[in-house]
């Protein structure tokens, strides 16, 4: 909100609201008050329990901050939840919906119940000795991703509004695509075609042919499966530009962040636009046959980025994606 300059008052407070997603909701509030029910009974038990573990808590505490009395809701869609947040919020908008929504993901989940679950799926790395190289997306050796939590919001507003107001335009919501699999509860389709969808319609909503793409944050979980599906999805969309298209799981540098995964990696692209520079793909030492790509090993690199695509796809074979672009007022 500091950097966005938007000041809330009575007179625009309608037109204004939050939509937050988030993928566990209050997940530590359950297991510290679960605690205390075996250990203490139940009459020891918060009378905020229930509103402090439900997910749309989170877009209700951006309201009650803020003073927003505009749309206010949470997206629940496992580790797509924030790139959905954030899609429909530009929906919002432009819709007429709001003028602002203030929009992103959140995810406190680190809980040795939810540690434990993942690792008894075999999900997590387990392998490597160095935390720091744990997460490894698209490496041959890589054998699951490393657990994170954190917080990221956009402000997203309409351009002629945030015009009239003076506000600093970082970039663009150009596209939004999301998809399903309906294949499995947690493995994605091997084939990549519903992900390539997500991205098809995505380019779709905004307008654009894939050529027009010029750097793709990745889902890129540091799964097997992951990895060489969004690869083979990837390949589905672009052809054969995906050869010389640059790709990367920032994943390898703050883990993922579950529900709040997409919101920290759609600022990530964003920056990347901003600032002409895409950000690594880091302990990749170890090509796979099928993830054969241009990740951008180990070192960021400079580069002109007018348009980012962002991936997210989540248990349940949700799929989203989004498409921003640098701000032209209106140009193409």
């Amino acid at each position: 909100m500091l950097a966005s300059g938007l000041k809330v008052d009575a007179g625009n407070a309608d037109r204004i609201g939050a939509l937050i997603g988030t993928g566990m909701g209050g997940i530590t509030t359950v297991g510290s008050e679960a605690q205390t029910l075996n250990a203490r009974g139940a009459s020891r038990i918060s009378p905020f329990m229930v509103p402090m573990m439900l997910p749309d808590t989170a877009a209700g505490q951006v309201a009650l901050h803020f003073g927003l009395r505009g749309p206010n809701l949470a997206v629940s869609a496992a580790c797509a939840s924030s790139t959905n947040a954030i899609g429909e919020a530009a929906e919002m908008i432009r819709r007429g919906a709001a003028d602002v929504m203030l929009s992103g993901g959140a995810e406190a989940a680190l809980t040795p119940l939810i540690m434990a679950g993942f690792a008894n799926m075999g999900t997590l790395s387990t392998k490597s000795i160095d935390p720091h190289t744990a997460s490894r997306p698209f490496d041959n050796e890589r054998d699951g991703f490393v657990a994170a939590e954190g917080a990221a919001v956009l402000v997203l507003e309409d351009a002629a509004h945030a015009t009239a107001r003076g506000a600093q335009i970082l970039g663009e919501v150009l596209g939004y695509g999301l998809s399903n699999d309906a294949f499995h509860m947690t493995a994605p389709a091997s084939d990549g075609s519903s992900a390539a969808r997500c991205m098809q319609l995505a380019l779709l909503d905004a307008g654009l042919q894939a050529a027009d793409i010029d750097y793709l944050n990745a889902h890129g979980t540091s799964t097997v499966l992951n990895d060489r599906m969004e690869t083979l999805a990837i390949k589905k969309v672009f052809g054969a530009a995906a050869a010389t298209l640059p790709v990367s799981s920032t994943k390898s540098m703050h883990g993922h962040l579950l529900g709040a995964a997409g919101a920290l990696e759609a600022c990530i692209a964003l920056q990347a636009i901003v600032h002409g520079i895409l950000p690594p793909t880091i302990n990749y030492a170890h090509p796979d046959e099928h993830c054969d790509l241009d990740y951008v090993p180990n070192q960021a690199r400079a580069a002109t980025v007018r348009r980012a695509m962002s991936n997210s796809f989540g248990f349940g074979g949700h799929n989203a994606c989004l498409i921003l672009g640098s701000y032209l007022n209106g140009q193409t």
